[in-house]
């Protein structure tokens, strides 16, 4: 019934039946943790909501691939995992906090290239150092125009774990659902100064939705 009301996350569904289940054994001995339990619970299927979106449809479009707050933009080499030419690129890194959309989206028509998981510690996403040391899952998509630009999921100091439904050599469309980070994260996108910006630092944005850079 919830599921057909507010559209949830199938990696979700789990934690809400057992949120909810503690929180049914909690009332046994507490209305007060019985109503704290159900605080949780209903934070929980707030979490794992899975909204739909209706991308803006260009073949030079980068759309947001997360919901969140632009962090410092800066221009840097990508990491080595994306297999990226060593030359500077755009790197626009969205920052999630526990209270955003934590569903993940394509920003682009493409092909996915290559896919990288490192393991790695799990400092605060939005430290600059997390690109490097946190837990991450790098993918590689190459456009139709050819152009490649990389996109990593980083795990951070809540979040313990980075899904990712992708498989290399799949053909993927702007907007398309890729997969989730639990809980509290960030994700950067990589991008040649061939591409406009379109956003600037501290703007909110909205996976699917939000455009980030044009051709």
């Amino acid at each position: 019934m919830l599921k057909k009301y507010i559209p949830i996350h199938s990696e979700g569904w789990g934690m809400i039946l057992l949120f909810s289940c503690v929180t049914i054994f909690l009332g046994i001995f507490s209305d007060t943790l019985a109503l704290i339990g159900a605080v949780v619970t209903v934070w929980c299927i707030y979490f794992f909501r899975d909204p739909k979106r209706t991308p803006p449809q260009n073949d030079g479009f980068l759309i947001s691939p997360a919901d969140g707050k632009i962090l410092p933009i800066r221009k840097m080499i990508p990491p080595p995992e994306l297999g990226l030419s060593k030359k500077r690129y755009f790197r626009v890194s969205i920052f999630m906090n526990i209270f955003d959309v934590h569903v993940n989206r394509i920003p682009c028509d493409g092909v996915v290239s290559k896919l990288y998981y490192h393991p790695g510690k799990f400092f605060n996403a939005s430290f600059d150092k997390a690109s490097v040391h946190n837990e991450r899952m790098a993918i590689k998509i190459t456009m139709r125009s050819v152009q490649s630009i990389g996109v990593v999921q980083i795990a951070g100091l809540i979040a313990r774990r980075i899904c990712c439904d992708l498989k290399e050599k799949k053909h993927v469309r702007s907007g398309d659902r890729f997969g989730i980070i639990k809980f509290g994260s960030r994700v950067d996108l990589y991008f040649s100064d061939q591409f406009k910006l379109t956003i600037v630092e501290g703007q909110k944005v909205l996976a699917g939705k939000t455009i980030i850079a044009r051709l």
